[in-house]
C-alpha cells in the first residue's frame, strides 16, 4: 500500500492545524503590508494590538500541535517534520510581529519604499508557501516544487533589496537613523529567509513520502 493510500484513514488534525497556522501567518503578513502602506502612526497602536493577537493565535496552534504530537503514536507524516514545519511557520509569524512592533517602539514616522517593498515580497512569499503546504495532503511534488522555486526567487529579490538598501543607508549622516533602519531591514530580510525555510521543510516532507 502506497503512502497516499496509507494516509487517507489517518487523523487529519495535524493538516488542519498547519493550514490554520498558515492562514494566520498570511493574515499577519497582509496586516503588516496594510500598516506600512496606509501608515498612520497616531493609530498604529491599534493595529499592533491586532498583530499581537494574531501572534498569540499562532502560539495557540503551536501548543496544540505539540500537545497532539506528544499523545500520538501514528501521525500522517513524520513527527519531526511536523515539528519543524510548525516551528518554521511560527518563526515567520514571530518576526512579522516583532518588526511591526519595532515601527511602533522606534516611533518611525514614515516607512520608506524599502519597507513597503519588503512587505509586498513577504505577502507573496507566504501565499506561495501556503499554496505549497496545501499540496501536502496530496503529495503533489511537481506543484510544491513550482511554489518553492517562486519562494526562492522572492527570497533572492529580498536579498538584493537588502543589499542595495544597506548601501544607501550607510550614506546617511544620522547615526541613530542608521541603527534603527538597519535593524528593521535585517528583521525584514530574516522573514524572507524564514519563509524559505518553511518551504524547504515542505520539500523534505514530499521527498520522504512521495
Amino acid at each position: 500500500m502506497g503512502f497516499k493510500e496509507w494516509i487517507i484513514p489517518q487523523d487529519k488534525v495535524f493538516f488542519n492545524l498547519l493550514e490554520e497556522q498558515a492562514r494566520i501567518v498570511l493574515e499577519a503578513a497582509k496586516l503588516f503590508q496594510e500598516i506600512v502602506s496606509d501608515y498612520d502612526f497616531d493609530n498604529l497602536g491599534v493595529k499592533i494590538k491586532r498583530m499581537h493577537a494574531l501572534e498569540h493565535e499562532g502560539d495557540e496552534i503551536v501548543h496544540k500541535v505539540f500537545h497532539k504530537l506528544n499523545k500520538s503514536f501514528i501521525t500522517p507524516i513524520d513527527q519531526e517534520d511536523i515539528s519543524k514545519l510548525v516551528s518554521s511557520y511560527d518563526d515567520v509569524l514571530d518576526y512579522i510581529d516583532a518588526v511591526a512592533n519595532k515601527l511602533f517602539l522606534f516611533k518611525l514616522r514614515n516607512p520608506d519604499g524599502v519597507i513597503k517593498k519588503f512587505a509586498e515580497i513577504i505577502v507573496y512569499q507566504v501565499k506561495e508557501a501556503n499554496a505549497a503546504l496545501s499540496q501536502i495532503r496530496k503529495i503533489k511534488a511537481e506543484e510544491i516544487e513550482k511554489k518553492f522555486r517562486e519562494v526562492h526567487k522572492l527570497e533572492n529579490q529580498a536579498d538584493d533589496l537588502y543589499d542595495s538598501s544597506m548601501v544607501k543607508l550607510f550614506k546617511e549622516k544620522d547615526p541613530i537613523k542608521i541603527l534603527i533602519m538597519k535593524e528593521i531591514y535585517e528583521f525584514l530580510e530574516e522573514i524572507t529567509d524564514k519563509c524559505e525555510d518553511a518551504c524547504l521543510v515542505i520539500q523534505d516532507i514530499v521527498m520522504k513520502n512521495a
